[in-house]
This record gives structure tokens, sequence and C-alpha cells, in this order.
């Protein structure tokens, strides 16, 4: 329930921030442009705070924190006075108006800078994309990195995290091959590799782009000594403690091998097992077995057992390890570099959406976004701020598709405009509007669907 509670928290901070973001730019290029704002509203429905500035202009926040909107004054749509017919959108050049539609998104665009620019000052600590073992028979394995090589690059695109590698991977869905470069171990040297990919078959709603491609991350030797057990889960409940030495599942010894207990505990869904654990009390080591009843979790589109626990792993040497942490004026080239190239990644995504190449199936709703608000707030300002870039991002260039109910459509009605120099009639405009709101809709909706599938 607390999850619950800081996911929708954290969702309607995120929402509103951005939100207020976007229509702030269209309001204040309306008002450098001498149009009227009659209300700016953050939220939809019922006000629950108002305020009216000196200029007359309403400042709402509504009941629903889906949306916003800024209502400027215009004679297609109000009764205007004879005195006040210069203020209004419809009286401005088309120039003027399309500077006013486009400065939502490009608003949130220049949000997304600064949000990054934060997060390279504030820090941000992180793991080089050092390779561990490839999965067998996989697309990786074909290649035969080394274990403990670095990834340097992909497809000439500098990797300096497992994030860089996971947006790289992912801007080359469709493509038959990947080029990457790795480092290989206790050297200097770079070789460069090209993994085949014409047979790929990549399902991001069932598992990582690294999976997909049968990457395994270099991981610390991990033991089965716990060093978290989760409230309300198995664990929990049947009474396993932090300090507790799992040594044996079902009467088979595990040898110090967390891998193979964690494979053997997938192996039981909803079933009772019994644990032998080593338990501390006081100077004494008392060995004891305790009944599990085992839950289940969906991963990757199969069932698996679940036990709630966190094992203790060694810490990661100090040369796997980066701070990506700028001055004030490095900071500013990387957020810039971050911000373009998350812009070009979206745009590809929607082009390999619109070709088949990804699916529909990957789109992502609001439950998708309160939970990684949710989320990324749990683990510290630094991820928060990610997170936000990352919408602000995907909102801007959600309203700059052509589509008559967003930015982008209104933009396509003024590129006509100027080329044929002449409005394009109300009539196509009010159809144009129905029929981006019916495919909004329906976009919408298969978010939605697909959003509680993963539940």
């Amino acid at each position: 329930m607390f999850d619950f509670f800081w996911n929708l928290a954290s969702f309607v901070v995120a929402l509103g921030i951005l939100v207020t973001v976007h229509e702030y730019g269209h309001y204040w290029v309306a008002r450098k442009n001498g149009i009227k704002v009659i209300r700016f509203s953050v939220g939809f429905g019922k006000p629950i705070w108002r305020k009216v500035d000196k200029t007359g202009t309403e400042f709402v926040v509504a009941l629903i924190p889906l949306g916003g909107y800024v209502k400027m004054l215009d004679e297609r749509v109000d009764d205007v006075a004879p005195e006040d017919q210069h203020v209004t959108f419809n009286s401005k050049s088309v120039y003027q108006r399309i500077a006013v539609v486009a400065a939502g998104p490009i608003a949130n665009f220049i949000f997304a800078i600064f949000a990054f620019y934060l997060m390279f000052l504030i820090g941000v600590p992180s793991v080089k994309p050092i390779v561990g073992e490839a999965e067998p028979n996989s697309i990786f394995a074909q290649v035969n990195v080394p274990e403990r090589s670095e990834i340097i690059s992909i497809d000439g695109q500098r990797t300096r995290d497992w994030q860089d590698v996971n947006l790289a991977i992912v801007s080359q869905i469709g493509n038959d091959t990947i080029a990457l470069t790795a480092q290989l171990p206790d050297s200097q040297f770079q070789k460069p590799y090209v993994l085949n990919t014409s047979e790929w078959s990549f399902q991001p709603e069932q598992q990582s782009s690294l999976a997909s491609l049968g990457i395994k991350p270099y991981q610390t030797n991990t033991k089965p000594e716990l060093i978290a057990v989760g409230k309300g889960t198995p664990a929990g409940d049947a009474g396993l403690l932090v300090g507790d030495y799992i040594t044996a599942f079902n009467g088979i010894a595990i040898k110090d091998d967390w891998q193979l207990l964690s494979n053997s505990i997938k192996e039981y869904a909803d079933e009772e097992v019994l644990l032998t654990v080593e338990r501390k009390q006081n100077s004494t080591v008392e060995e004891l077995t305790i009944p599990v009843k085992l839950a289940s979790r969906t991963v990757n589109g199969k069932e698996q057992g679940y036990l709630g626990v966190s094992p203790k792993s060694e810490p990661y040497p100090e040369e796997y390890l980066i701070d990506l942490t700028y001055g004030p004026l490095e900071a500013l080239p990387q957020a810039l570099g971050k911000t373009w190239q998350l812009i070009t990644l979206s745009f590809d995504m929607i082009g390999k959406l619109i070709t088949g190449d990804v699916s529909v199936n990957n789109l992502s709703g609001p439950i998708s976004i309160a939970q990684g608000a949710g989320s990324s707030a749990g683990y510290g300002i630094v991820y928060f701020l990610s997170f936000l870039a990352l919408i602000s991002i995907n909102l801007g260039i959600i309203n700059l598709l052509p589509l008559p109910v967003l930015d982008g459509g209104h933009l396509l009605y003024y590129l006509i405009e100027l080329l044929t120099g002449k409005p394009v009639p109300e009539k196509i405009q009010e159809m144009g509007f129905r029929f981006g709101a019916l495919i909004l809709l329906a976009l919408m909706s298969i978010a939605i669907v697909n959003d509680i599938s993963r539940l």
C-alpha cells in the first residue's frame, strides 16, 4: 500500500512539474507576442487553487493532474471587444502562431537539458560496462568477447556505463549487424567485433536489451548470506532473518553458490521447500531447517519462484567504478549531448514503431510512468532528475507528432498556411481534430492495457 501512494505522489509531482514547464513555454511566448492569456491551468476539471494576476490571467491548479492548457483570447471561440482584437491569438502572423505552439515542446527539451545539467553537477555514481560470461548459444557468445572486457563503443557511440550500452543497443533494433568495440582485460588493446543480429528477437516488455543478446554484466561473488528480508514476503513470513546463511535447499547442499540457490528457487513457484540455514545466536551458530512456501512472479513471460531476500555481494573493484561528475562548464555539453541522444533515439523508435520493427506492445502509459517516478524518487534526487529529463523529452516529442489534437497538428496546419497563403478551412481542421483524438485515444488505450498486463 505504501508503494502505491509513494508512486502516486511521485507521479503527481513529476507530471505537475513537466506540465507546468510545457504550458509555461506556450504562455511566455504568447505574452511576448502580445497575446492575451485568459487562463493558465495545470490539470483538468474542478479548480482546487486559483489566482488572477494584474493582467487578468487566471492561474489554476485543477483536480485531475493529467495535463494542462493555456487558453488564449481567440475570435474563433470567444466574444472579443473591438479594442481587444489586436491581442487575440488568431490576429497574429502565422510565424507568431508557430512560435507560440512550438514553445511548449521546446520548453520540455530545455528543461531536460537543465535536469541533466543538475544531474551531472551533483554526480552520477555508475559502473563501467565490464562483461561477465556470455549466455551459451547466444548472439554475443558467437563473437567470443573475453570475460572482463570493457565495452568501449557500440556503432561508434561511446559507452561509459551500462545505461549507455542499453541505449546504444536499443537504437540498433531492426539492424542486421551491431558493431561493437571492447577493450580487452588488463590491457589497452581495443578490438572490434560484429554481432550478427539478423535473427535477433528483442521483446523489451519481457527482457532487457542485454539479455536479448546474451550479454551478462560482470558480477562480484555473491554468497547466500542474507542482508535483507522483505516484510510480507515468503522469507519474512517463514521467519528468515538478516544474517542467516543458507547452506542447503531441500536437503541438497548449495556450497556457497547463490546462483545455484537462486536457480533452484525459480523452479519451485507456489511450492513449499525446506531451507537449511546457519543462524548466529550470540557466540554460537545454530543450524535450522525452515519450511518456506514460495510465491510466484512472472519474469520474461515465465512463472518463477520468489523468496524475497537480498544476498551479500563482494564490493566491485575500485577500477570498475566511475563517478560521472562535471564542473559547471563541463556539465553543459554533457547535458546537451545526453538530451540530443535521447531525442534522436525517441524519434528513431517512433519510426521503427511505424515500420513494425518495434511492437505496439512496448508502449507504456500512466501506470508505468507512475512506477518509474516512484522507483527513481526512491533512489535519490539524481535518479529522479534523470527520470524527469527522460519523460520531459518524451512529452515534447509526443506533442510534436502531426496529430491535429496535439501541438504538432497545429504546426502542420500553420505550415500548410505558409505554403498556400491561406488558413486550412475550419471544417477540415475540425475533422482533423476528431481523427487525431481517436488515434490518440487508441494509443493511450493500448498503452494502459500494456501497463495492466505488466502488473
